[in-house]
Parts: C-alpha cells; sequence; structure tokens
C-alpha cells in the first residue's frame, strides 16, 4: 500500500476529491485480480469495502468514479476487471459463443471472489463488504449475495435474475445457470439487504421480461422470509441499459442509509 505522508494543511497534495474529502486511487492485483481502489487518504480510515463489478465487454476503469462519494464516508471502493475482461483478455478460452464468453466470465468472477475477499481483508482488515454490480455484473453481485456470507449488502442494476440462455450450451456452464438462477434460488438472498434497479426503457432487460418477474421472486422469498423491507427495488423512468445519476445515487443511498 502507499506509505503515508504528511502534507502542508495550508496547501496539501492535488488527489482527486470528493466535495472537499480527498482520496487516493491505486492499481492492485490482490489474488492475482487486476482492479482499481478508490480510497480515504490514511488506510487506517477505511472502514467498509465496496466491490463493483462492471459490465460485459467493459473493463475495470469505466467504473473508476462511479462510487467514489463513498471514499468521504471512510470506504475503500474496489473495481476488479471480470474475469476475460480488461487485462484480462489473454485468459479467454477458445471456441465459446457470445453469451458463453459472457457466461464464463461471471462463473469464474464468482469462482475467485471468496480468495479476493481474504486478499482485501488482508489490505484492510476484516470490514464489511457490499457489493454492486451493472448489467453482467448484476449477475456476480446477486450470486454473491446468495453465497458469500461476507457479503453485507447487494445492488444489482440493470440486469436480471432470469437466466434464460439458450445460447449456451458449455455443460459446466449449464450447471453454473441452473445452480445459481435467482428466480430459482432467490430463498437463498434473504436476510442479505438487496437493490434491484432498472430502467423502464432498457432494450437489452424489457423490464416485464427480467425486473419484473426477477422483483416478483425476491419479494415472495424476503417476505416469506420475514425481513420484507431488505429488498428494495426501483424503477428510472426513461433509462436505458446504463448506470445512471439516479441509479447511481440509489446505490449510495442504500449503502449508507443513515
Amino acid at each position: 500500500m502507499t506509505a503515508e505522508r504528511s502534507f502542508n494543511p495550508a496547501d496539501p497534495h492535488a488527489t482527486p476529491m470528493y466535495g472537499e474529502t480527498p482520496y487516493l486511487i491505486e492499481r492492485r492485483a490482490p489474488a492475482g485480480v487486476p482492479l482499481l481502489i478508490e480510497r480515504p487518504a490514511a488506510v487506517a480510515d477505511v472502514r467498509a469495502i465496496c466491490l463493483v463489478y462492471h459490465g460485459a465487454w467493459a473493463a475495470k476503469e469505466g467504473k473508476l468514479g462511479a462510487y467514489s462519494g463513498l471514499t468521504a464516508k471512510g470506504w475503500a471502493v474496489v473495481i476488479p476487471d471480470a474475469a476475460l475482461h480488461g487485462e484480462r483478455t489473454a485468459d479467454a478460452p477458445h471456441g465459446l459463443n457470445a453469451r458463453e464468453y459472457v457466461w464464463e466470465s461471471v462463473r469464474r468472477t464468482v469462482a475467485e471472489a471468496p480468495a479476493l475477499l481474504n486478499a482485501l481483508a488482508d489490505l484492510f482488515g476484516s470490514v464489511p463488504v457490499s457489493t454492486v454490480g451493472s448489467s453482467m455484473g448484476g449477475y456476480v453481485a446477486q450470486t454473491l449475495a446468495r453465497t458469500e456470507k461476507r457479503v453485507v449488502r447487494a445492488a444489482a442494476l440493470i440486469t436480471s435474475g432470469v437466466w434464460q440462455e439458450p445460447e449456451v450450451r458449455v455443460p459446466e456452464l449449464r450447471a453454473f445457470l441452473e445452480q445459481h438462477r435467482p428466480i430459482t434460488h432467490a430463498k437463498d438472498a434473504p436476510p442479505t439487504p438487496l437493490l434491484l434497479a432498472s430502467g423502464d426503457s432498457d432494450p437489452t432487460f424489457p423490464l416485464n421480461a427480467h425486473h419484473v418477474l426477477t422483483a416478483a421472486a425476491y419479494r415472495e422469498t424476503y417476505a416469506r422470509a420475514g425481513c420484507p423491507e431488505a429488498f428494495q427495488e426501483q424503477i428510472f423512468p426513461g433509462v436505458g441499459h446504463y448506470t445512471s445519476r439516479g441509479m447511481r445515487d440509489a446505490v449510495l443511498k442504500f449503502f449508507l442509509p443513515d
């Protein structure tokens, strides 16, 4: 980690700022996962981690700054390259179609998450971890909300829990879909607080075919678990397949309820 330094309080180092609060940006590869970290200026000030997962055909750099507001509250914002993306495209296996490529990325990203969380605990200590993912990253966030007990809060944006993928034929990927499909395994998510947010004009995941069905499954299972308030959903008028400012703000409010 970058060595701590003292600066003239009247004219400190020109670092990135959120409002009047400076934060630092670092590149690291804990557990072999290339990532960017936005964090408070002092390592000792890190009180929580937000793990941010990008969408298909994107990379970690595209999410830089999206959730930097958390740094002013003492959070480290950790943005990995998903498997087979960004600095990791050379790892891509041959012979996959486009949908198989996406799901192989999801499968590998979920599989490496425990080792990544162990490495982050070595860096920052055993602090609470929340996760947010957009599109393909929303598949990862939903899965970690169900399977990784160290994730205390999760947000899934512009995504789906339906996971009907007729083009995916690789047996390992079919098995992953069946094992983790949210609408059939939603019962494993409570009591982890979960936010599902979508745009009503999303052409990739039309509302009625994806958000409505996914939200219904979660709503029922959180109610049965006795914690209906732990599931939240929001629909953003006029928003297509992108993480809008309103969605970003909703995530910040969800992660910082106080």
